[in-house]
């Protein structure tokens, strides 16, 4: 009998915590029922990947993820899980599900930690670290994909070892190694011997892209196209930043894209330039087609890439270096070539799918008692 599981997100849009989700729902197959609920009803995009033939409901009479958390708001959340084996609930804006289960008490539930949203991205809010001690202390564990977060989870939110799993965020490596075809990025037309820096974000204030696009605007090397691929709230933020540096047609936003396997490999350059990361999952993708990355040392970036490529990530807020980066990879491309191998023999061996999925299916299957029951074919 199929296991019935309860995903609670903060939303359901196709960015890298909602697309490992769904790569271990196709990877678990009829082994479970999925139940999704989106703090943000509307953003649901990433139901586009599930694979056709995994049972799943987007309810549209569930209690609501979001509110004033009062009892009996909580009390409803609560009683709507306890239909469920498992719980899995995903960053800040699914917690209130934590501590209904805290409160009321339910199946074993399990709580997933990514990252931060810009009003923590400076700092973690008292109240809230507060509010995550008790609610987790009911939780079955709290998966981080960090070490920056495992630190913060020990410390500011007080949780004892056995309590945390560390399980870093994986992809499928092979299908990288494709050659994309030259039409993979809608609207790209590209000059001869022209420089390709790309980037895969969600558009929101975090990822500081108007940073990037300064960045890339004040390089030596003119014959060179930067690419943000993505959608969201900065569209527009991004956009002016490149006219007011006069670069706007050589900044291209194709919007999203599905499926970075089928068009990262046309970057020449990977480069991120986030104010805040934990274990960004388009990183290991870039790292995956052979990129050499260039990025902000924040959370686990600079121990995420190759040795080789460590020297290239720079201080967050020095756009100087980060320019600087990108110019010696523009200029050099026996050692885009040199970094990109190191960095895709790392991801083979660091963050292939096949080792994070056996590390939930264990994780999960745990916690209802059923060891082997996630485990895929």
């Amino acid at each position: 009998m199929a296991v019935r599981v309860l995903h609670a997100h903060s939303t359901f849009s196709l960015g890298g915590k909602e697309a490992r989700a769904v790569r271990l729902m196709n990877a678990f197959g009829d082994a479970a029922n999925h139940t999704i609920l989106s703090g943000m009803p509307d953003q649901l995009s990433a139901r586009q990947a599930i694979a056709r033939n995994i049972a799943v409901d987007f309810p549209e009479n569930a209690p609501s993820l979001t509110g004033r958390p009062g009892l009996t708001r909580l009390f409803r959340l609560a009683r709507y899980m306890k239909g469920f084996d498992l719980v899995l609930t995903y960053n800040w804006g699914a917690f209130d599900a934590v501590m209904a289960n805290y409160l009321f008490r339910g199946p074993p539930l399990v709580h997933h930690e990514d990252g931060f949203n810009e009003d923590e991205a400076e700092q973690l809010k008292t109240r809230r670290n507060l509010y995550r001690r008790l609610g987790l202390s009911a939780a079955y564990r709290l998966v981080v994909p960090s070490e920056r977060l495992e630190r913060i989870a020990r410390t500011a939110w007080a949780q004892p070892p056995e309590r945390l799993a560390r399980i870093p965020n994986g992809i499928p490596v092979r299908d990288f190694a494709r050659s994309p075809t030259d039409d993979a990025i809608p609207g790209l037309r590209l000059r001869d011997g022209e420089i390709v820096i790309g980037t895969v974000a969600g558009l929101r204030a975090v990822k500081n892209l108007p940073r990037l696009v300064r960045a890339f605007a004040a390089m030596r090397e003119t014959n060179a196209r930067l690419v943000i691929v993505g959608e969201g709230p900065e569209c527009e933020r991004i956009a002016s930043e490149a006219r007011a540096q006069c670069v706007a047609g050589r900044v291209h936003l194709p919007g999203f894209l599905p499926d970075p396997a089928h068009y990262i490999g046309l970057f020449d350059i990977f480069a991120l330039s986030s104010d805040s990361e934990q274990f960004p999952i388009s990183l290991v993708e870039a790292m995956a087609a052979d990129l050499p990355i260039v990025a902000t040392a924040v959370g686990d970036i600079p121990v995420m890439v190759s040795t080789d490529n460590r020297p290239l990530i720079v201080e967050r807020d020095d756009e100087a270096a980060f320019t600087a980066a990108l110019d010696t990879l523009a200029q050099r491309p026996d050692l885009r070539r040199s970094m990109g191998r190191a960095n895709r023999e790392r991801a083979a061996a660091e963050y292939d799918e096949a080792r994070m999925i056996e590390r939930y299916a264990r994780l999960y299957g745990e916690a209802i008692a059923r060891p082997r029951v996630f485990m895929p074919d």
